[in-house]
Order: structure tokens, then sequence, then C-alpha cells
């Protein structure tokens, strides 16, 4: 089984690439030339209509939606989520569903406010600090939950909500590149050991090679050097 990964570097296709190469499994890679609006072609908007990276293409068919995805990928391989008839499986998706939901959808206002609610430069910045004191709220709760020893949230072997998190903390620390950004691990340290357990996995560092990330791209991220395509 050979699975087809639609990417740009370092977008929401970079978690699924990670529990890719965390589940160990076989997959190619198509670039999604950002720059020149791919993800808008007739041919990509055929496989995903919303026009969003990441499509994962499996024999049983196309997926879409970063949440949707990961859950596939653990319940097919029955890795990086409890199974379905686990005690901690209700906890795991309220987690997940929150990250996705709330926390990834929350920071894409904030990267790309324009999108929502137009190019007047004092609504975007209303827009902006209202959703950071959210974000912040969020990632204290984020925080607890990993200092709470779940074994899918936090422990030393990673989930794909440990992965989701540690690369959206990544995006926090870097974008958006046009205003300032509030976001510190002094403030959510069981985040940043979450983190470093995630940065030293195999997995990561491969992911990290091939999309130009450098070698610590959660605990010191730096912007993308990919050897192709580009993050925006």
């Amino acid at each position: 089984m050979t699975y087809r990964l639609h990417y740009a570097p370092d977008n929401a296709s970079l978690i699924i690439r990670l529990a890719l190469e965390e589940l160990r499994l076989p997959y190619e890679t198509v670039l999604i030339d950002r720059a020149a609006a791919g993800q808008r072609s007739a041919e990509y908007l055929h496989l995903n209509p919303n026009g969003l990276i990441p499509v994962l293409e499996t024999p049983q068919g196309v997926l879409f939606e970063t949440g949707a995805i990961l859950l596939w990928l653990a319940d097919t391989h029955g890795a990086l989520a409890p199974a379905p008839d686990h005690s901690a499986r209700g906890d795991f998706l309220k987690w997940l569903f929150f990250v996705s939901n709330t926390v990834h959808a929350e920071m894409r206002m904030i990267f790309y406010p324009a999108k929502y609610i137009g190019d007047d430069a004092a609504h975007q910045a209303a827009l902006r600090a209202g959703l950071q004191k959210s974000l912040a709220r969020h990632l204290q709760k984020l925080d607890t939950l990993a200092s709470q020893g779940h074994a899918w949230f936090g422990a030393p072997a990673p989930s794909s909500l440990d992965l989701y998190v540690a690369t959206l903390l990544r995006w926090l620390a870097l974008y958006p590149k046009d205003c300032a950004r509030s976001f510190s691990f002094d403030k959510t340290p069981h985040l940043y050991r979450l983190a470093s357990q995630v940065e030293r996995r195999a997995s990561v560092q491969t992911a990290s090679v091939a999309e130009g990330l450098g070698p610590t791209p959660f605990t010191r991220p730096r912007y993308a050097t990919p050897p192709e395509g580009s993050a925006t």
C-alpha cells in the first residue's frame, strides 16, 4: 500500500508527512506550487474542492482535512491514537477536534485575516489581537493537558495529536511575519517538553530534511528553506 501526499513545504501537509514517517508507511509526494496557486488549479480542486492542503490519496479513495486524515491513518494502521474501543478514545477525540476545529482554525484567521475580514488594516489588527488572546488561553489548556500524564498526549511515544500540536507551535513562533507574536514556551513548559520529545524522533528529522526545516523545527524553529516548492 503506497500513499500519495499532495503537499507544500511547511504547510499542514507536514503533519501528515510526520504521521506517515512515524508509521513507517511507503508514500510518494506530489508538490503543490503555492507560489503559482497550485492548490486552486482545476486538477487539485478535483481532489479537494476546498482548495486546501493537504490531500492524501489512498487505495480506499481521496482524503482531505488534516484531522480526518490523521484519524483515518491511526485507525487503519492501529497506531498514533487510542483504538476505537479503548477507554481513552473519547478524550483523545475531543482534544484532536479541539486542535483541528478551534486552535488551527483560529491560527488560519491570524495568518490570513484578509480572507475572513477584508483588507482594512485596522480591522485585521483588531481580529488578530482578539484571536491572539484566545489562542493564549487555548495553549494554556493544552499545556495543562500535557502535564497530566496521558499516554496519548505528551508521552515519550507520540500520538497524532502530539505531531499536530508540535507543528502548530512551530508556526506560532514564526508567523505571521508582518506583526508581533505573543507565543512563548516560557508560559507553556509542558508543551516545550512535548515539542522536544517529538523533535528527537527519526520521523521528524526525516521530514525536516525533506522540507528544509532545520535540526530543531519545533523548539528553535527557523523559516523553511525547502529543496523544492515554497512554504507560502
